[in-house]
């Protein structure tokens, strides 16, 4: 079975930049279409991209290519607007799992292991299987052997399954790695440890120039924290150094989110009202 070009694998979008136009678009549909019933007008969707710092022209043709990747489909009720594409539902619905409940395993919490052998004429699949597993926080033990916390073995099946991949690929359910070395040394080979910090620590310290209202800097700090729940996978405490900055990253996004959230809601009823 060849991967379905309409399937919502489309519709994640990991190469988007956080603070860049399409993201800072992504994160504010994907934060609050679904509350306001699943329609915008495209003048109100564009209103709340001005609050953000997006001029009209750049926010027109960023919502332009989010209908051309599937995320909003055109749909005039009273006025010209967007509906939510029914597929980009689930996929918003794990981001919420991921962004506002991070997990973080514990030392006797199972794995998940996933080894693939395909072949050289479906490369492109191998190529987006590795990096989708990536992108979910796996981390890779040999090129066709990756290994991931048990709890995100149901997003590793429906990545296969998106990208025609099941038929190629066996999962394992396990308990601790036993390498040859210590735990601490195989996550630092199997993970980019220094890459996850440097994005933590990057995180913590754009938090300084967040806006002052709280509809735009709640929608800034979701855009800049909805990457580190995913390529963070949350390692058990064995596997970490101890100085390892996660834990205060999510408690300072959980702080600021929670006194923000609230009132960016009111603003986006207001405007769309």
């Amino acid at each position: 079975m060849s991967p379905d070009p309409a399937a919502p694998v489309v519709l994640d979008d990991i190469d988007a930049r956080p603070g860049s136009t399409a993201s800072l678009l992504r994160t504010l549909i994907g934060l609050y279409l679904r509350p306001l019933g699943g329609w915008i007008s495209a003048a109100d969707l564009v209103a709340l991209a001005a609050d953000l710092g997006i001029p009209a022209a750049p926010a027109r043709t960023g919502i332009a290519r989010l209908k051309q990747k599937g995320l909003l489909l055109p749909e005039r009720r009273d006025a010209v607007g967007y509906r939510l594409s029914p597929a980009a539902v689930p996929m918003l619905e794990r981001g919420d799992r991921r962004i506002f409940r991070m997990q973080e395993m514990t030392d006797d919490d199972p794995w998940c292991l996933v080894s693939f052998s395909i072949p050289e004429s479906a490369r492109s699949v191998r190529h987006q299987l590795r990096r989708r597993l990536q992108w979910i926080g796996a981390g890779v033990v040999s090129p066709a052997l990756w290994i991931c916390p048990g709890h995100l073995r149901a997003e590793a099946e429906q990545i296969l399954d998106e990208l025609g991949a099941r038929r190629w690929a066996t999962l394992f359910d396990a308990s601790a790695p036993a390498p040859a070395g210590t735990l601490a040394e195989a996550a630092a080979a199997w993970w980019d440890l220094d890459a996850l910090r440097g994005e933590h620590e990057a995180f913590q310290a754009s938090l300084t120039a967040l806006p002052d209202a709280p509809f735009p800097a709640y929608v800034h700090l979701i855009d800049r924290w909805r990457v580190l729940p995913y390529t963070d996978p949350g390692l058990p405490p064995a596997m970490l150094p101890a100085d390892w900055p996660g834990g205060r990253s999510f408690e300072a996004f959980a702080r600021l989110s929670a006194a923000w959230a609230a009132p960016a809601l009111a603003h986006v009823r207001a405007v769309t009202a």
